[in-house]
């Protein structure tokens, strides 16, 4: 069918006109910085071409609130909108396997960008150009609008119109939100309507779903950008034996701390990287003196700034890293890609465990050094909140881990703390003060290796700097918790090669406590006697609250089985307290081994895992469950007495099993004697 692309265009600029709203044609320009933002991104087809919508439109209301509105049209069946399989707008996608021509020649090989949506479909390509818009950084807010129709009226005029409008900005994380209001009626954009339009536009914020589901999108994202660059440092056959694993960590590291934005110093820029031949002046300087810089703003401790520069600083004084061949350093090139891959992913407002995706990608290729005597094993981000919940973690709570890692524990429970003062206190200047007392005096972290501590404290800058009590050295002798860091909350993933299987950390973290909670994940058999004799004493001045059976977290990472054990802080248990015991071994997630690249996401909600979480919330803080998968009817719920001997925690040692034999049981056994004694008068035996 020919396409009517043409009328469809004239149709609504007509509409405009009549509404008296000013609109602009494919070469027209608003004003210099609209041109110039879609002038420099990449044409619809990837090209380094312009960008021309169809039509422009600069929406104002009288705050001078200004929003640029991309509109483009396609005249054919079908070509309003293309979707992913998940209900989102399909922007560019990568060839899975290469493409041949009539001819068999190869027209696209795997991994190519693939742009056929972008540059096919009216609103798809609307948002291409309204992230263009926003790359520029001179708008936060952009209105796509699609626009198409298939039939003509005998007199020319397009017969079935169809539009579709989209609301994109960087609060929402770019997320398209339907502007429903917008498909039928052009006048809200009417000078006279903008108030109207601004409350529509105000009240299109992400849902916690919608948060959820982008903040899993953006991990996978961002680990598959991770592994790319990693790949690249693999196949490069200078660096194949010039860097160890921890050489790799702070490269990774130091290049991210260089070119994220910092206040009050300008962008470090790929042109500032010249390629000087020169001990004393090369990219590799360029790259420390900005990492210092970077620390210093960030208000670092000058101990902590020292110590974090002696760890990655000899990585950029590697001569192969910033010696010039052609021209250029590695280190330009690898400075290039993650300035491009990994900044836009750690500059959203989302909460990513950017440090567990550089370690999964590492531990793709080789063990992190020294893993097997300090587990290095990262929590996964939704048991790292389950847990911070359980421990009733709020806006007041103390909060402190003592084998940290890279500081996933810290994170959820900042996250927590800071929603929970959003929720309680409305006034913004007691908020802002909430908040940055939050940040700097009620987490508290402690880590013994260096290459991790250095991801923990990047992890916490990320989250807006709440890296001022994150102590380097061994948690067993640091004793900081006291009047000025009055803990409410322990929170631990320890090293299970420890002794009593971790529980050695748990039982030294209790006793500097005096209220609160204390949530554990740690090898399941600590508790059904490998933990002896911590657990015991333990159990005499806190109390066992519950008790879950996990379901494989750790697939592909390692092959031991967890649980999550819950303590009452200074408070003996009893010999007639009721402990919660919990099979969350169907948790609602599958999972794949994450070192098969063919599979590119490694978790996915395939039976309802946030209600399922939601459900384990409620059944251990007394609340009513909106679910009923774990049920003491089923099972998966029970509620009984342990000794105080501290060895039978786990949920298996308190399974009732019934063995009274049913009458199902009776019938089912003679029906196969009977089936069995036929078969032999069958076979004459």
């Amino acid at each position: 069918m020919r396409s009517i692309e043409e009328k469809v265009e004239e149709h609504f600029k007509k509409i405009l006109d009549n509404f008296g709203i000013r609109h602009y044609g494919k070469t027209e320009e608003i004003n210099p910085t609209i041109t110039k933002a879609l002038k420099d991104s990449n044409s619809k087809s990837g090209g380094s071409g312009n960008n021309f919508p169809d039509i422009q439109v600069l929406f104002e209301n009288k705050h001078a609130r200004r929003i640029p509105i991309m509109i483009e049209a396609k005249g054919e069946k079908g070509k309003l909108e293309k979707l992913t399989k998940y209900g989102l707008i399909e922007g560019v996608t990568f060839y899975s396997a290469d493409t041949k021509d009539k001819f068999g020649n190869i027209k696209h090989k795997a991994g190519e960008a693939n742009y056929s949506s972008v540059v096919n479909y009216a609103v798809n390509g609307a948002i291409h150009y309204a992230n263009a818009i926003l790359d520029s950084n001179a708008y936060n807010e952009v209105i796509a609008i699609g626009i198409n129709g298939t039939e003509l009226n005998v007199d020319g005029s397009v017969k079935n119109s169809e539009c579709k409008a989209y609301y994109i900005s960087t609060k929402n994380n770019r997320l398209p939100k339907h502007i429903m209001e917008l498909d039928d009626d052009l006048s809200l954009l009417k000078f006279s309507n903008s108030e109207k339009l601004c409350e529509i536009l105000d009240k299109l914020i992400l849902t916690e779903k919608e948060i959820e589901q982008m903040t899993l999108k953006a991990e996978v994202t961002l680990e598959q950008k991770i592994k790319s660059i990693h790949q690249s440092l693999y196949d490069n056959d200078r660096l194949k034996t010039a860097l160890s694993t921890n050489e790799k960590l702070y490269l990774f590291c130091g290049l991210i701390m260089a070119s994220l934005k910092t206040e009050y110093l300008a962008p470090l820029n790929i042109f500032d990287f010249k390629g000087n031949d020169d001990k004393d002046d090369n990219d590799g300087t360029i790259i420390i003196k900005r990492i210092k810089g970077f620390l210093n703003k960030k208000n670092c401790s000058n101990d902590k700034v020292k110590m974090i520069c002696s760890l990655l600083n000899p990585v950029f004084e590697k001569s192969i890293l910033w010696k010039p061949v052609n021209g250029e350093s590695i280190l330009k090139g690898l400075f290039d890609q993650v300035n491009k891959d990994i900044i836009p992913c750690l500059e959203s407002n989302l909460r990513l465990d950017f440090t567990g995706k550089i370690l999964n990608s590492l531990n793709d290729w080789v063990s992190i050094e020294n893993d097997i005597a300090n587990d290095v094993v990262l929590t996964p981000r939704y048991v790292t909140r389950l847990m911070a919940k359980l421990a009733r973690t709020d806006m007041n709570s103390f909060v402190w881990d003592r084998a940290m890692g890279s500081g996933g524990f810290l994170v959820s429970a900042m996250d927590i703390m800071i929603k929970d003062a959003h929720e309680k206190i409305k006034d913004t200047d007691k908020l802002n003060e909430k908040i940055t007392q939050i940040k700097q005096n009620q987490l508290l972290g402690v880590e013994i290796l260096g290459n991790i501590y250095i991801l923990a404290i990047l992890n916490m800058i990320l989250m807006g700097d709440g890296s001022s009590n994150m102590v380097y050295g061994d948690g067993h002798r640091y004793s900081g918790v006291s009047s000025t860091f009055p803990a409410t909350v322990f929170l631990l993933n320890p090293p299970y090669s420890a002794l009593g299987k971790g529980f050695n950390f748990v039982e030294e973290a209790l006793s500097k406590m005096t209220t609160g909670y204390a949530c554990i994940l740690i090898q399941e058999n600590a508790g059904s006697g490998n933990g002896l004799p911590y657990t015991k004493r333990i159990l005499k001045n806190n109390t066992l609250c519950a008790s879950i059976h996990m379901a494989d977290i750790f697939c592909g990472k390692s092959s031991v089985q967890t649980a999550i054990y819950l303590f009452k802080v200074n408070r003996p248990h009893e010999q007639d307290d009721l402990v919660k015991f919990i099979d969350f071994s169907e948790d609602g997630y599958t999972r794949q081994n994450r070192k098969k690249s063919s599979q590119e996401v490694n978790l996915r909600d395939t039976d309802n895992a946030k209600g399922r979480y939601e459900e384990i919330e409620s059944l251990i803080l007394g609340k009513k469950p909106k679910t009923n998968y774990y049920t003491k009817e089923n099972g998966l719920y029970i509620e009984d007495t342990i000794s105080l001997e501290g060895n039978d925690w786990t949920f298996s040692q308190h399974k009732k099993v019934d063995t009274a034999p049913q009458m199902e049981d009776f019938k089912k056994t003679i029906s196969d004697y009977l089936a069995w004694k036929m078969s032999c008068i069958l076979k004459m035996e």
